[in-house]
């Protein structure tokens, strides 16, 4: 059984000239009826005549071509046209000619080349109307009467064209609108990769480095390089996701809006992997001490990952510029928030924004503010460094 929805979607499969032909043949059809005989449209003061053996094929060209009037809007314009003036010239006055302003709307507003020729031909074929429907009536129509039936059709085209543009402008504004979504998720997965990438590299290299004073024990060798590779396959996987959801073919079949929310799926960490950051930070070297107060809510939109970007932020920074010195993670789970603090010893410590940019810092001071948090980081009494964040738990991504 074909459902309302269902038969919705057969009729928008069809052809528009399919879908347009029905209006038509309404108009077609209604110019028959008895009652709307000789009360249709009228320029100029000719008699209304019967109708006759000519009068079909005057309101089929008049009627049908709407089917086309936007497939070939100049081509149906002009038969309608054509169907107008021989339903005046002959005094049929039908119902029928109601269809031409339809006709001229449809041109102004699908009509793409050559407007203003279409303009001039019509209204330079509307002077020999006027003369012809002038010499044959009785005289008594005026010049006014004409004119204001002209500025009539002029309006019709005038609607059209303002549809034309309303159309083109919220098509630009649609586009200028998915072009900012683009650009948001390509800056998005941007400081994805600048975070892993930053990470896992730093840990990666610090590692490397305190191998090298290894050699005499090889027991703590093989546990810095069994971590160093533990890491680069960490660092492949990661991008691995990251470079799949940038594939075109990924978004192409599944659609734009599974590939943003399969990225949001990829970059959001599981439950626990600050824990596993702070170890991981740990076998580089960097002497951490972790403390997380509460319980993380069911959902937190995008608080519980931009936390977690702070934190490795914040420990990446303490293994680039203050290698050695203790560092504390304090994470607290509030009901409508959660708090970060990051705190690295005055021992060896060095500004990262003296040291590197702080172009990661930035990035994580733009992330808690959409999300109306606040975020700081600079240098402590101690002569240390400190990040702290308060990300509103009820962020969306």
């Amino acid at each position: 059984m074909t459902t309302p929805r269902g038969a919705g979607q057969v009729w928008r499969r069809l052809d528009v000239t399919v879908r347009d032909l029905p209006l038509g043949v309404l108009f077609l059809a209604a110019s028959f009826l008895p009652g709307l005989r000789g009360h249709g449209t009228q320029v100029g003061d000719l008699p209304t005549r019967p109708f006759d053996a000519l009068t079909a094929v005057c309101l089929a060209l008049e009627c049908l071509p709407l089917a086309a009037r936007r497939r070939w809007p100049a081509v149906s314009l002009a038969l309608v046209a054509c169907g107008f003036a021989l339903d005046q010239v002959r005094g049929y006055h039908s119902a029928a000619g109601t269809v031409l302003p339809i006709a001229l709307i449809s041109a102004g507003s699908h009509l793409a080349h050559h407007r203003r020729t279409a303009v001039v031909l019509l209204s330079v074929a509307y002077l020999p109307l006027a003369v012809a429907l002038s010499l044959l009536g009785s005289g008594a129509e005026t010049p006014d009467e004409f004119v204001t039936f002209y500025l009539v059709l002029a309006a019709a085209w005038a609607a059209g064209a303002w549809l034309r543009s309303t159309r083109h402008a919220e098509a630009e504004r649609r586009e200028h609108v998915a072009e900012q979504a683009r650009t948001a998720e390509r800056a998005g997965i941007a400081r994805e990769l600048h975070d892993v990438v930053t990470h896992h590299v730093t840990a990666m290299v610090v590692q490397a480095e305190a191998a090298r004073y290894l050699t005499a024990a090889p027991e703590r060798l093989d546990r810095s390089l069994t971590a160093v590779s533990d890491t680069g396959r960490r660092a492949i996987t990661d991008l691995r996701h990251l470079l799949g959801v940038l594939n075109p073919d990924h978004s192409t079949e599944n659609g734009p809006g599974a590939a943003r929310g399969e990225a949001a799926q990829v970059r959001a960490p599981a439950a626990g992997r600050v824990r596993t950051l702070v170890e991981q930070t740990r076998l580089a070297g960097q002497p951490v001490d972790f403390t997380e107060h509460g319980t993380p809510p069911p959902s937190t939109g995008s608080a519980d990952l931009v936390a977690y970007r702070v934190v490795q932020e914040a420990l990446t920074n303490a293994l680039k510029y203050a290698h050695g010195s203790p560092t504390s993670v304090r994470l607290r789970h509030g009901e409508r928030e959660i708090t970060v603090e990051v705190s690295t010893d005055a021992t060896g410590a060095r500004t990262p924004a003296t040291a590197g940019g702080g172009r990661g810092l930035a990035g994580l001071r733009e992330r808690v503010s959409i999300l109306g948090g606040d975020f700081s980081a600079g240098a402590a009494g101690d002569g240390g460094f400190t990040v702290r964040a308060r990300i509103p738990a009820d962020g969306t991504s």
